[in-house]
């Protein structure tokens, strides 16, 4: 890629940062647990509602140890409302591997950080880069969407093929502002809408979805300490999946647990000697 129209689209997107850039409590620190919480969170979550879940997140559990030792009841509590309650509890396991396996110390090499429950291939490279100020690419949705317009890409570009051009473009010691220029430039600028440009999945409608229905009976679960299978059913005849899959699927992720001569449902890990 030539230098001069490199040059040209860095100083355009920091032009904009520079007037437009938005604020967020993690934008405020460099601390790669606080990095890490909120690059999960942020995870097919609008920003708007991560803020006050992050923050509260951080007041109760302000570093590795206090959510390592926290109880999954305790963890997803806190999360609900945020979607996708599988997150909170691979956040929970991560940290109790980081305290066991690296010093309670986030990694932070992508290499290291992709083999914990929850970090996939981009918040592996995004925590380094928001926490270290890491000279490597990440690339999520509207960075996608920015370099595709802005840089004349094919749509169909491979996930490979547009991280390889990233990293092209990306200003030497200065990747934090970098890609938070570029994701603002994305949501208030180069929208979807706007460009046309899809992102390579969209989330399915919703309410009375599978994931609906997950999340209500976990909601159940944790308002009532516990229930059987049967209170279950009756609770939700209309679940078009039947909920003895969902509960099976809970048990299996290790989310709920089934427990006594009764075989009562419960969050997993919570004491007690009901039967």
């Amino acid at each position: 890629m030539h230098s001069a129209s490199v040059e040209a689209f860095q100083s355009k997107i920091f032009d904009f940062y520079e007037k437009n850039g938005r604020s967020f409590p993690w934008r405020l620190t460099t601390d790669r647990y606080a990095v890490m919480v909120s690059e999960v969170m942020l995870q097919q979550t609008q920003v708007e509602r991560v803020v006050p879940r992050f923050i509260g997140w951080m007041e109760r559990f302000p570093d590795l140890h206090s959510l390592a030792s926290a109880s999954l009841r305790e963890v997803l509590e806190l999360w609900s409302g945020l979607g996708y309650n599988a997150r909170g509890r691979r956040l929970h396991s991560a940290a109790s591997m980081i305290v066991e396996h690296h010093g309670a110390e986030v990694p932070s090499e992508p290499s290291l950080l992709v083999k914990l429950p929850g970090i996939g291939a981009y918040t592996s490279r995004s925590i380094p880069v928001f926490a270290d100020n890491r000279d490597i690419a990440a690339v999520d949705t509207n960075i996608r969407r920015v370099l595709i317009h802005d840089l004349r890409l094919p749509e169909s570009i491979t996930p490979a093929g547009i991280l390889e051009v990233a990293g092209e473009v990306l200003p030497h010691g200065r990747s934090r502002d970098w890609h938070n220029a570029l994701m603002d430039f994305g949501a208030l600028v180069l929208t979807g809408k706007k460009t046309g440009i899809a992102p390579l999945t969209r989330q399915s409608r919703f309410k009375g979805s599978r994931r609906w229905y997950r999340g209500a009976l976990l909601r159940d679960m944790l308002a009532s300490g516990e229930l059987s299978r049967q209170q279950l059913e009756e609770r939700y005849l209309d679940c078009p999946w039947g909920i003895g899959s969902l509960v099976d699927a809970l048990v299996m992720e290790s989310m709920i647990e089934e427990y006594g001569v009764n075989r009562m449902l419960r969050i997993a890990g919570e004491s007690g000697d009901r039967q």
